[in-house]
């Protein structure tokens, strides 16, 4: 049997394992650059980029030079935005209430410190109740001259 000839062209041999997502080949743990987000769902990069400013939950990690690298989850939301919007009819501005409504960013999540409790306000404090009496006073004093 004659060896096949060799025209130039490298085949590789991709799996149908599941970890592998998106006509690059790549894990869906791999990072991926603007140019393959925007080869793999035939978005442009200056629509990616815009993105980003008006979703505050799509933020990829940022190297020197600006160079974008989208995280899965990022792709994902690459995705479901480009469903919502070029699909379903949403505007951008339904979009971001749909994607506020589910859950916070996690941008937002971690960088904001928890709220803090009130402190208790003990009940038998004596100045406490004073104040109380004096505003139960006034505001008895305010329906009088009402009437």
């Amino acid at each position: 049997m004659p060896a096949p000839a060799d025209d130039g062209v490298h085949s590789v041999a991709v799996t149908d394992s599941p970890a592998r997502i998106g006509a690059i080949g790549k894990t869906d743990t791999a990072f991926r650059t603007i140019g393959e987000v925007s080869a793999e769902t035939g978005l442009p990069q200056h629509i990616l980029r815009y993105w980003e400013t008006r979703f505050p939950q799509l933020r990829p990690l940022q190297r020197a030079g600006n160079r974008r690298y989208y995280r899965g989850e990022d792709v994902a939301l690459v995705r479901r935005i480009d469903i919502l919007l070029n699909r379903d009819g949403y505007t951008v501005r339904g979009v971001q209430q749909l994607l506020a409504a589910e859950k916070p960013t996690p941008a937002t999540a971690s960088t904001e410190p928890a709220p803090m409790p009130a402190p208790p306000v003990p009940e038998a404090n004596p100045q406490m109740v004073a104040l109380k009496a004096i505003r139960a006073l006034l505001a008895q004093a305010l329906i009088e001259d009402v009437a």
